[in-house]
């Protein structure tokens, strides 16, 4: 949860002389800002005015931005340097193994106790980057930022001393949500000083060597989401859990990632066998040494592929018959890229260590799918720095109506979990339907393949769905709370709170952007179709159709025919869509253009305001922000700036509608043209807010602009845990609209759940 209060400005003295242009400035000004939001979005390609140059990973390099953010009273603080006291007394207990991991043990040990650990190495020798090491170390404890009493407890590690504690910390919070001790959030201090998290560097550790002295802040730790369902099992290996068979499947684009998969396994709780697929014949060599005598691979199998199917394609059809005969599968692949498709590997890491490097972590998930036959498929919450929509289906929703098809899958949500990156543990019969196929490489698309929308990511986003249509529970980790859970709230959980939180960073723009449906204005009854179906349900009593349904299909055929007959290019208008329907029911244009009138009479009438929103807008405008209002609709500018109107919108505001305008949010078209003109106009600090997370959130981001999501109405009634309605035919019941479809209208009110 983001703090909010006054604005403090930090102006560290040391390497101001580091900026070379105002504009930068201002750009990092901000990033900063926003960088304490979830919701918040900027790109890794927003427009400055030079290419960024990332911070090498040796702390003496780090380079120090000037910061502005958004804190609470009295909860963000910048502590005093502590004196560093070589003499603190130790406790002297004998080293502890991290875990209990034989598997061949008769009987289930006894739940390790935490216990107080000896002090360890704090020898300054061993060259300057050792001493600064220790120096935060001592500095860590001395201060109380780092207690690993509390970490072991929190994270269910073991360790020999204090320092090898430190040091795990150190290592994982450089990629993952981990805290030291209650006094400090790494995750906040990441979001706050974006150059610490691209340099890669540990938040607490830099802190304490570097921006305690340059006036940087940091806040106690702060849970994000509390998951319900807890699952916990055993921290030491079951016999059960040894006995299972296992097999680990790593598809290696990149050589230098079978170094890493090799050492990641170096304490693995079990053996397993090991099925590589190579993407180079190169690589062969290299990968019989590392795993071929690997003391925890019993088996090894490699083929050399081709660069199809990413790593869904090889693992099935290299290996799809062979993994049916283990108890679970581990799938992972060689990643470089984030979400934003900038190099780092921060998300690789993640994914790797609560996949396999973590013998805590995976010695528990083994325990737990022995314990309990009813789940299938386990992965770690998606990775915290990616954008807060990501569990979306996003661009994929026709490729996954056709696996929804080829599965015999019902209803998937728009929201859900799902293994993002594409790796996981499963049992082989949670993905019966996918593994147990005969595929070949054809049966993949051919190289390059597009960031989105492709049938490899719906894939990977049917693969919870798979699960449980199998009748399996997915199983979570979620890093900051050390917790396995089988609640998958975590996909929304940035989505909770108040408006009031994300007004400072909301402010920290001069232009700010609004979509119109489901982000100023609602429906009274939720479904945009219902004026259609009303006037259909009129139109069939007088004839000119056999049912208010089949008017709402006619309806929209005739919007695609015109979409089509354009090349989709530009956009249609809704008196266009009735002059076509004229032509196909044969009757006058200007009765259909009366028709057209009473669509748009009867979806005004059930135009209510989102009232939060209005207010946010209004307020905004009040403080005089630049405001532009963007909506993809078919009806013209006059007809959407009266439901504004009726809305309550009461500001001045440039309104860009895409019947008007030619151009399209939802294919990036209008993006291209918000874009040019924000530079037209000299506006370097622009956001958007909106609903739809292709149009509103995904296609703006991937052209550099900043863009805040809220949930539409049906997502929050989703995320609440109600049931799946009006989806399907039923969303053009009109029994059914009546029934939920205001109900869903006023849970949807406010887009921030808690509210």
């Amino acid at each position: 949860m983001k703090p909010t209060g006054k604005m403090i400005s930090l102006l560290p003295w040391l390497f101001q002389t580091q900026f070379a242009s105002q504009a930068r400035k201002r750009r990092l000004a901000a990033e900063e800002v926003v960088g304490m939001d979830d919701n918040i979005v900027v790109p890794e390609g927003g427009v400055e005015d030079q290419p960024r140059k990332e911070p090498a990973l040796d702390d003496k390099n780090l380079v120090t931005v000037t910061e502005t953010f958004v804190v609470t009273d009295g909860d963000a603080v910048n502590d005093d340097l502590a004196p560093v006291d070589e003499e603190a007394p130790a406790t002297a207990v004998s080293p502890v193994s991290p875990v209990d991991t034989d598997p061949s043990a008769e009987s289930e040990s006894a739940e390790p106790e935490v216990v107080d650990l000896p002090l360890g190495n704090t020898a300054n020798d061993g060259g300057g980057h050792a001493a600064m090491m220790s120096q935060a170390f001592m500095d860590g404890l001395n201060t109380g930022l780092f207690d690993p009493k509390w970490y072991q407890a929190t994270y269910g590690l073991r360790f020999a001393t204090q320092r090898e504690a430190f040091d795990d910390y150190v290592r994982k919070s450089r990629f993952a949500p981990v805290n030291p001790s209650p006094k400090f959030d790494s995750e906040t201090y990441h979001r706050m000083y974006i150059d610490v998290f691209h340099a890669q560097q540990s938040p607490l550790q830099h802190y304490l060597l570097h921006g305690r002295s340059e006036g940087r802040q940091h806040v106690p730790a702060t849970v994000r989401w509390y998951p319900r369902e807890i699952v916990a099992p055993r921290k030491t290996l079951t016999p059960a859990a040894g006995k299972l068979k296992v097999a680990l499947c790593l598809h290696v684009f990149y050589v230098d990632f079978l170094d890493r998969f090799a050492k990641a396994i170096e304490r693995f709780p079990v053996t397993v066998d090991v099925y590589l697929t190579l993407a180079d014949a190169s690589f062969e060599t290299r990968a019989r040494q590392l795993f071929g005598e690997h003391a925890r691979v019993n088996k090894l199998e490699t083929r050399v592929v081709p660069n199809r199917g990413r790593n869904f394609g090889p693992v099935l059809v290299e290996y799809g018959q062979a993994l049916q005969e283990y108890d679970l599968f581990c799938h992972l692949h060689s990643k470089k890229s984030l979400y934003s498709g900038k190099e780092q590997t921060q998300w690789a890491e993640y994914l790797i260590e609560y996949l396999l490097r973590d013998v805590s972590v995976v010695t528990r998930l083994l325990n737990a799918f022995a314990a309990d036959d009813s789940l299938g498929l386990y992965y770690p919450t998606t990775f915290w720095m990616m954008p807060s929509w990501v569990n979306h289906q996003t661009m994929n929703k026709g490729f996954m109506r056709e696996w929804q098809q080829k599965l015999g899958l019902g209803h998937i949500p728009e929201f859900l979990s799902y293994p993002a990156g594409g790796m996981f543990w499963s049992r082989p019969q949670a993905m019966q339907g996918v593994l147990d196929q005969s595929w070949t490489y054809e049966d993949f698309p051919e190289e390059p393949l597009p960031n989105d929308n492709s049938m490899l990511h719906a894939l990977e986003r049917v693969l919870g769905p798979l699960a449980e249509h199998h009748g399996f529970r997915q199983l979570f980790f979620y890093p900051p709370t050390g917790q396995f859970t089988t609640d998958n709230g975590y996909i929304t959980a940035s989505y909770h709170g108040r408006l009031e939180q994300h007004i400072a960073s909301i402010q920290a723009h001069a232009c700010i952007s609004f979509d119109v449906f489901d982000t100023l204005v609602r429906r009274e009854y939720t479904v945009p179709d219902y004026a259609k179906l009303k006037l259909g349900k009129t139109l069939a009593e007088q004839g000119f159709v056999p049912s208010a349904q089949a008017f709402v299909k006619l309806r929209n055929e005739a919007e695609s025919t015109l979409r089509q007959r354009a090349n989709f290019k530009g956009d249609v208008r809704i008196e266009a869509v009735y002059d076509e329907l004229a032509d196909q029911l044969d009757v006058a244009p200007d009765i259909a253009q009366e028709w057209m009138e009473l669509e748009y009479e009867l979806d005004l009438e059930m135009i209510q305001p989102k009232d939060e929103m209005v207010e946010l807008f209004n307020h905004l405008a009040a403080q005089g922000h630049i405001l532009w209002v963007i909506s993809d609709s078919y009806y013209n500018r006059e007809q959407v700036g009266l439901m504004l109107r009726k809305a309550g919108v009461a500001a001045a505001y440039r309104l860009m509608v895409s019947s008007e305008e030619q151009a399209r949010k939802d294919n990036g078209s209008m993006w291209v043209k918000v874009k040019q003109d924000l530079a037209n106009e000299g506006i370097d600090r622009h956001l958007h807010i909106g609903d739809n997370v292709v149009a509103d959130a995904q296609m703006p981001g991937d052209l550099g602009l900043t863009t805040f999501h809220i949930l539409h109405p049906m997502d929050k009634w989703a995320a609440l845990g109600f049931p799946a309605v009006l989806h399907g035919a039923d969303g053009l019941d009109e029994m059914e609209i009546l029934k939920w479809g205001r109900l869903i209208n006023e849970v949807g009110r406010n887009p921030f759940i808690g509210e």
